[in-house]
């Protein structure tokens, strides 16, 4: 590329906008900590008291109508900067998701969840993502998993993890935009989102290693949802859910995607649908791939 363009090599990448990279012969590694260490200066949380959660279990949000506000444009500043720091903390996708869906006027309740979040953050802020060298060209797996009726006005949060070589590559929080009538629905919406997310990734990473396409697997913990996306004998329980959402079994049928039961504690987008108590919340970020970088000898 030099013959062609004025450029300099600087060698390998190290920094590139808050995010540090550290490249190992056999692992890469990937965190923010001093983004985020001039977060928690900004906001006057860096003396703080850490805590082991982002969101307490159970903790369930509504607009609070009659609570006291607080200054808009400040919770806006904070949502924003946390939410970059979702490029290498999806333990924190669920949390700060929800935490953004009062911005339009938050309370001293939405608030008080924020500051946890950074206090969580205080506590694990040299925390980051782990890549592992593979001597072979793995094949990309995705995880669905949904959280029925998550909050009080009924919508469900869906959250998706993608992995290739069994490193996470992409991964997604979000609610649903249609109240589903069971935990079956739910699911079967999630992973039709997933699918469509998994249909894109398998395209691109078959363009750029210049191969056919492969089916894509794609695992849910929902018996079922499982069934729905396989047989269409069920379509007399599920005629009243939007059609967009029976893309998947088109997805099913061609083989472009291959549905696989995961049981629950093996569900690794399990923390991108709901806060988890301590114990969990470990394990899950160890699935996701999330470690103490401090501490990392990989």
């Amino acid at each position: 590329m030099m013959t062609e363009f004025e450029m300099t090599d600087l060698g390998l990448l190290s920094y590139y906008l808050g995010i540090e990279v550290d490249q190992k012969e056999d692992f890469i590694t990937v965190k923010q900590s001093g983004y985020a260490q001039k977060v928690l200066e900004q906001f006057g949380m860096s003396g703080c008291n850490s805590t082991r959660v982002p969101m307490d279990p159970g903790n369930k949000l509504d607009t609070d109508k009659g609570g006291e506000p607080v200054d808009t444009t400040n919770y806006r500043k904070i949502i924003g900067c946390l939410i970059y720091l979702l490029h290498t903390r999806p333990d924190l996708s669920y949390s700060v998701g929800v935490a953004s869906r009062f911005m339009e006027r938050p309370t001293v309740m939405h608030l008080k969840v924020v500051k946890q979040i950074m206090r969580y953050l205080h506590g694990t802020i040299n925390f980051g993502l782990v890549y592992v060298q593979s001597g072979h060209a793995g094949d990309l797996v995705g995880y669905t998993d949904s959280d029925h009726g998550s909050d009080l006005v009924k919508r469900s949060t869906g959250g998706m993890a993608f992995y290739l070589n069994e490193n996470l590559i992409t991964w997604n929080s979000y609610k649903q935009k249609t109240v589903s009538l069971s935990s079956c629905e739910s699911e079967f919406m999630a992973a039709t989102a997933a699918a469509q997310q998994a249909l894109w990734l398998r395209n691109l990473i078959s363009e750029i290693r210049n191969e056919k396409p492969k089916a894509v697997a794609l695992y849910v913990d929902n018996n079922s949802a499982i069934a729905l996306m396989k047989n269409l004998v069920f379509h007399g329980r599920s005629k009243h859910i939007d059609i967009k959402y029976h893309f998947i079994r088109q997805c099913v049928e061609r083989g472009q995607i291959v549905v696989r039961r995961v049981c629950t504690d093996e569900q690794k987008a399990d923390a991108l649908t709901k806060p988890l108590s301590v114990g969990k919340l470990t394990v899950m970020r160890h699935l996701l791939g999330v470690r103490d970088l401090s501490v990392c000898q990989v």
